[in-house]
């Protein structure tokens, strides 16, 4: 399963009529599983749980950041050819390429066990399967799914399973009584109700997370044409913004049903939900049995869908290490996919606590991410790997904004954290 070149031919200029835009619908949803993970999950509910309708106004600001950041590393990969890591490796000294690229292997560690984890905790729900022996299946599970399908089939398989997630979650909002006014207003107002911050800061810092900015520069390279036409890539990059944008706007959809969801159950019960087992275990006398298991279910196909891309974020970051793209078939993308899917496995086994395993992934995931983010903005910055396409000052100011404010916000949750 190799992304370079999948439909780079010189010679070929596609019609980019409503078929062909269709077609380039898929990468962005690949990015979108990592930010309706199961960290979020419990950022999510226990926003909702505890300050009811008041910090839906969150995933609207960060989904708007995350829409700016993943259209331009999907630029670098589109105008370059190359995905981020592959770029840091070539435009980067040694030293300073491999120092960072690491830091990237251990955020998709990390990313990686806290989906794992996820998964893992979704079968305990569902089954009453011991984390750890669910830990081993959901691993089992990706390596096979990785390895014996090509690229266009696990586009397939994640959208389908972002559309249950989907589902599941209009079900739960169908069973339940919305105050619609009272969710917009929370949409569009900035509020900051008493003790809100943490929540506000883990939501935020979960939104961007390091592993889908490396993987987005990757996938979009599976709907390449011509990187010698400008007006093919002016209207690739239109395109992969419009894919971009739905994508995150489904993400943002479910994010926020997560949030109303327990508002609507848990705050309006003057319940505090502080780990999803506890969640699913509660819906069941508030609005029926079948509504927690659906609940389980959603966060079953949210834990495996968002492994599968934590994987394939691995695989990219360390083949683009040695210069090469994510090939399945290849050594490099081979080692990095098992390697760190393994590791994750691992280090669950040392986990006392399940919930407190989603916490510190999210810690390290908070040292890591601004380190991804300037990388990002330093190489797309550049007209020696840009050209003509670099930053204007107008883009530079909006994510140097960006990035200062995610790295602000993610040393403040790694310091409460340490409180």
């Amino acid at each position: 399963m190799k992304f370079k070149n999948v439909l780079n031919t010189k010679g070929h200029h596609p019609s980019f009529g409503l078929r062909e835009m269709l077609g380039y619908i898929g990468p962005g949803l690949l990015v979108t599983v990592g930010f309706i993970d199961p960290g979020n999950w419990a950022s999510n509910i226990a926003a909702g749980s505890e300050y009811g309708y008041k910090l839906l106004w969150m995933v609207t600001l960060s989904t708007i950041m995350l829409i700016l950041l993943q259209h331009n590393v999907a630029h670098l990969g589109i105008v370059t050819g190359d995905c981020l890591s592959e770029a840091a490796n070539k435009h980067l000294k040694p030293w300073l390429s491999k120092t960072v690229l690491s830091t990237g292997l251990v955020a998709a560690v990390s990313t990686a066990m806290a989906e794992i984890l996820g998964g893992a905790i979704a079968l305990n729900l569902l089954f009453k399967m011991p984390i750890k022996a669910g830990s081993v299946i959901i691993f089992a599970v990706i390596v096979f799914l990785l390895f014996t399908n090509t690229y266009k089939r696990l586009e397939k398989v994640i959208i389908g399973f972002v559309s249950i997630i989907g589902i599941s979650f209009l079900y739960e909002l169908s069973v339940v009584h919305i105050s619609w006014h009272e969710a917009v207003r929370g949409w569009t107002t900035v509020q900051f109700p008493a003790g809100s911050l943490p929540i506000v800061m883990a939501v935020l810092g979960a939104v961007v997370m390091p592993h889908n900015l490396f993987l987005h520069s990757e996938v979009i390279q599976s709907r390449q044409w011509n990187l010698e036409d400008d007006s093919v890539i002016k209207k690739q990059l239109k395109y992969e913004f419009l894919d971009t944008l739905l994508s995150m706007i489904i993400g943002w959809a479910i994010n926020s049903a997560m949030i109303i969801l327990a508002a609507t159950t848990f705050f309006t019960q003057h319940i505090k939900v502080v780990e999803l087992g506890q969640a699913q275990q509660m819906l069941v006398p508030i609005v029926g049995s079948l509504a927690a298991v659906i609940f389980g279910i959603a966060l079953l196909f949210s834990g495996i869908s968002s492994t599968m891309t934590a994987g394939m974020a691995a695989g990219t970051i360390f083949a683009g290490m040695f210069g090469e793209p994510y090939d399945i078939k290849d050594r490099h993308t081979k080692v990095g996919v098992v390697g760190i899917l393994t590791i994750a496995t691992l280090i669950i086994f040392f986990i006392q606590d399940p919930f407190q395993g989603l916490v510190y992934s999210q810690m390290l995931l908070s040292i890591q991410l601004p380190i991804t983010v300037f990388l990002q903005i330093y190489l797309t910055s550049s007209k020696k790997v840009m050209g003509k396409y670099k930053n204007s000052l107008f883009h530079n100011i909006i994510l140097w904004a960006i990035a200062i404010i995610l790295t602000v916000l993610n040393l403040m949750l790694f310091t409460s954290y340490l409180i």
